[in-house]
């Protein structure tokens, strides 16, 4: 349980200070489409961890990654990426994840349901 809460801090500091730290391209692309109002803070916290970390993400989150848009999704992890919490991380390895992360929402979001 103390890991959720680190990670829940660590996805606020992303959320709050990883602005200042932006590139002005990721930053503006992020102000321009309110891309930080876009997902509730459970869904955020998914996304991230099956980024960042090692997790999965519900298909009620992989529906609202994939409203929130791919420019949002790359110019949040990139911003991510930015921030020196995470300088220790392989970036290719993080875009990796994040585009296999969007593509299998993506993908799930796209299918028809099963129930359909």
């Amino acid at each position: 349980m103390a890991s959720i809460n680190v990670y829940s801090i660590l996805v606020v500091l992303f959320l709050t200070c990883g602005e200042g730290m932006a590139t002005k391209e990721n930053d503006q692309i992020i102000k321009e489409n309110n891309c930080e109002t876009e997902m509730g803070l459970p869904c955020v916290l998914e996304a991230f961890m099956s980024i960042f970390n090692t997790g999965s993400i519900s298909n009620k989150c992989c529906g609202e990654l994939v409203v929130l848009g791919k420019v949002c999704h790359s110019a949040l992890v990139k911003r991510t990426l930015e921030n020196p919490l995470f300088k220790d991380l392989n970036p290719a390895t993080i875009i990796a994840k994040s585009i296999q992360t969007w593509n299998n929402c993506l993908a799930l979001i796209d299918s028809p349901s099963p129930s359909a």
